[in-house]
């Protein structure tokens, strides 16, 4: 009986659902917060074809990726378009919303006077642009003389294991931001936070080259996964 229940919900119009059932209309009775990931992918999506409504194509584009958001935040236009129901109309619009939610985070903090005083702040920072990424990527978090956040820039992105710096890159950077200090951060793909001998080898080149300027690594934090790394907490750099 369940599974013919399923089967007819699924053939539903948005509009023939009972009203706190409808996407918009749970959204503004209960909040953003009570959807679903499908019912929200379903508001932007709006219609659906073939007689599957709208959050029908966002739970087969979802399933598609593995029922995982940041998957789905990956997928290029074309790769969206390839899912049926998903024109390019549809496309550009999931696009812009999970670019507006990366850009939102990479926002956050910034010009708020929010002070890095542990790794773990640095973490709950950068997990959200980095958790997703199949590819290596360098930031720089750029601080003021109380450890305040000024700016975050990505520095350089590489491959699945490896991403090389421009050190004199980053220095620049960083005087250009008026900077006094910086903590550098980077993802590892593999889920393995600890670092590789070139990942040690670039820190101390930056260290040595943000000392001879008056500048101050405090911190090289890798992200990887669940976990983190720390070459402060691991007395890598002092």
């Amino acid at each position: 009986m369940k599974a013919v229940f399923l089967h007819t919900f699924a053939g539903m119009k948005i509009k023939d659902l009972c009203a706190e059932e409808r996407p918009r209309e749970k959204m503004l009775s209960r909040g953003v917060g009570a959807l679903t990931g499908a019912e929200l992918l379903a508001i932007l999506i709006r219609t659906g074809t073939g007689g599957r409504n709208a959050v029908d194509v966002a739970r087969d584009l979802l399933k598609s990726c593995g029922e995982r958001l940041g998957e789905v935040a990956s997928l290029s236009l074309e790769r969206l378009c390839q899912v049926n129901g998903i024109g390019p109309g549809k496309a550009v619009a999931i696009a812009a919303a999970f670019e507006l939610g990366r850009r939102a985070a990479l926002e956050a903090g910034v010009g708020e006077c929010v002070r890095i005083d542990s790794p773990a702040k640095v973490y709950r920072i950068m997990l959200p642009l980095m958790r997703d990424l199949d590819h290596e990527e360098c930031w720089a978090l750029f601080l003021n003389k109380s450890n305040g956040l000024i700016a975050k820039e990505m520095m350089t992105t590489g491959g699945q294991d490896f991403t090389l710096l421009d050190k004199r890159m980053v220095v620049r950077r960083a005087l250009e931001h008026k900077a006094s200090a910086m903590i550098l951060v980077h993802n590892h793909p593999s889920g393995n936070p600890y670092p590789s001998i070139e990942d040690i080898n670039q820190t101390k080149d930056l260290h040595r080259a943000f000392s001879s300027c008056g500048l101050q690594l405090l911190d090289h934090v890798i992200v990887a996964g669940a976990s983190c790394y720390s070459f402060s907490d691991e007395r890598v750099v002092k």
